[in-house]
């Protein structure tokens, strides 16, 4: 019967052939729109509401459907919990058909590579939709500890700062002050979000904190609540004080400075949208397109800039490309890197 069929198939070749080919394709090759009409998607937050996680999911929420064909809506679950693992595994038990995208705090991607025993997940294999923005981070403190500068910083004996956990973002970043800079400071852990981290701040549990400037509430800035002393990433976005140094500036050595760029690596590829490893490859290109074209959608843009949410965004083939570089470190500079981050 086989053999019958492929002989008969060149009989039919030019238009007739074509028609026969495309009803020959793997189901999963539906036309997208048909599969993604009157379906629900949902974005799962590996954070709790209230973050600048929270926030660019609902951006995406807002906007995707616009450009996806079918226009499926979309509803944002927030899973928190180990770091963002949680979120992780939770995507990995949904169907794998494209309906579902996790977004949750970059660090995983260094935990991965530092502590594979913790974060099993090989983040090479995963189908990255793309990222909105890279994660613009500073370090600050309440204005009442009378630290205004970097020089005040370093001048201090001690300085207290929250913390969610070994590995997340807040926490290597007060970690990297301490052991590449120099800074005299100790964590304070359990904090489960930046809401949270940010209220230790104002109730004087803690004299700062590392955080992404996004999530920085405005009258912070407007009543002058808090002195920024450090920029963690290098695009300085508006609004932000041009007198704080960049952290990158201020390495003394190439060696630390790898190690600063491998810890850093999470804030470059900021707030990015992963689908499974399973989904198929139709569907992933699918959500790649609409996720191209719902970032330079200047309805995008506008919504974004009102809530004060940066947009420099990577196609999801550039995050993979990102992803592939950084587990190809050398693995001194991840020993040292996650001496860092796990303290």
């Amino acid at each position: 019967m086989l053999k019958t069929l492929a002989n008969w198939v060149p009989a039919f070749a030019g238009t007739s052939g074509l028609a026969f080919a495309a009803l020959m394709q793997p189901a999963h090759a539906e036309d997208t729109a048909s599969f993604f009409a009157g379906k629900t998607l949902r974005i799962i937050v590996g954070l709790p509401p209230g973050g600048s996680a929270d926030a660019y999911a609902r951006l995406v929420q807002r906007h995707l459907p616009t450009h996806l064909p079918g226009a499926p809506s979309i509803l944002v679950q927030n899973v928190p919990g180990a770091g963002g693992m949680k979120s992780v595994a939770y995507l990995e038990s949904l169907p794998d058909d494209g309906t579902a995208l996790a977004t949750f705090s970059s660090g995983l991607l260094t935990e991965a590579i530092t502590s594979p025993g913790h974060v099993s997940t090989d983040f090479r294999r995963q189908n990255w939709i793309g990222n909105v923005s890279e994660d613009a981070r500073i370090c600050y403190l309440w204005h009442t500890t009378g630290v205004r500068n970097w020089q005040d910083l370093l001048a201090r004996k001690q300085v207290v700062f929250s913390a969610s956990a070994p590995g997340t973002a807040g926490y290597v970043d007060a970690a990297m002050l301490r052991d590449l800079f120099g800074v005299h400071l100790k964590q304070i852990n359990g904090y489960p979000g930046s809401a949270e981290m940010r209220l230790a701040v104002e109730k004087g549990e803690v004299d700062g904190s590392c955080g992404g400037w996004t999530a920085t509430p405005d009258n912070w800035l407007t009543e002058y609540k808090i002195n920024v002393v450090v920029r963690l990433s290098p695009t300085l976005v508006p609004g932000m004080d041009k007198s704080a140094p960049y952290a990158g500036d201020l390495v003394k050595t190439e060696r630390e400075r790898s190690i600063f760029n491998f810890l850093m690596a999470p804030e470059k590829l900021g707030r990015l949208f992963m689908a499974s490893e399973r989904v198929p490859a139709d569907r992933v290109a699918a959500l790649r397109r609409a996720f191209d074209a719902m970032v330079a959608d200047p309805a995008f843009r506008r919504d974004a800039e009102k809530q004060r949410l940066t947009v420099t965004p990577m196609s999801g083939e550039a995050v993979t490309r990102e992803i592939g570089a950084l587990y190809a470190t050398p693995p001194g500079i991840v020993a040292k890197a996650k001496a860092i981050a796990a303290e």
